[in-house]
């Protein structure tokens, strides 16, 4: 079943931009994603290497199949099949490459998963706690996205949008860059966010892989570096 024929109401748009908002309390600003290191050994430095960096991991690496599983998680939830949801969200958690990522992804989709259950309920979002399935937001924002009946369309090119965004604000402070320079960064990386959503959403579980191999080992090597300003 696809989304095409569903409208995308003002007030569904309104809750998406919230939880894909910095003000929505995860705790995204306090995670690099590896960025931390990558900085600090040179391999970003500017603009340029910073929009390089964050495109590469967006079309190669665990953002590409975060994509993947957020609309594997949104296609379950339109299908109300809750057997596959979890086993798209148990396969999610697992594909952590790193304790760092793990970290990352627990905390920030358990605090996600909490604060939609107290301001946004849905009956979908209590299978977590069921099946005491760890969650991952790719999958928590994916499957209440299509119970707001947001268009895939819409829905996982705003998730990349923020994903990345996240990132080029620490990288606004670690490189340091400038806020224009920041603004510039998230404008280059449009066509990438919008290529991997294309790619994402004609995606199944069989398509998940990963080629960011520096991503990864930038989370490894963070693990031990001596001054950090972020948790991964």
């Amino acid at each position: 079943m696809t989304d095409e024929g569903f409208p995308c109401s003002p007030l569904s748009f309104l809750r998406l931009q919230s939880w894909l908002s910095p003000n929505f309390p995860n705790g995204a600003y306090s995670y690099s994603h590896g960025l931390e290191w990558a900085a600090e050994a040179g391999l970003v430095h500017d603009r340029s290497s910073l929009v390089d960096w964050l495109e590469a991991d967006l079309c190669h690496g665990s953002g590409r199949n975060e994509a993947v599983f957020f609309n594997e998680a949104y296609r379950c939830a339109i299908d109300n099949d809750a057997a596959k949801l979890t086993l798209v969200a148990e396969l999610a958690a697992a594909s952590r490459g790193t304790s760092e990522f793990a970290l990352e992804s627990s905390q920030q989709a358990t605090a996600s998963l909490t604060t939609l259950r107290r301001v946004w309920s849905d009956p979908i979002l209590d299978l977590f706690l069921e099946k005491q399935i760890q969650p991952v937001v790719a999958v928590v924002l994916g499957c209440r996205s299509a119970r707001e009946r947001i268009p895939a369309c819409v829905a996982l090119p705003a998730f990349l949008h923020s994903y990345v965004a996240n990132l080029v604000i620490a990288g606004v402070r670690l490189i340091p860059l400038g806020q224009t320079d920041g603004q510039l960064a998230i404008a280059e990386l449009e066509h990438a966010v919008l290529s991997a959503s294309a790619q994402g959403i004609c995606s199944t579980l069989d398509d998940l892989g990963s080629a960011g191999l520096m991503v990864e080992i930038a989370s490894i090597d963070h693990e031990t570096q001596y001054t950090r300003l972020f948790r991964s």
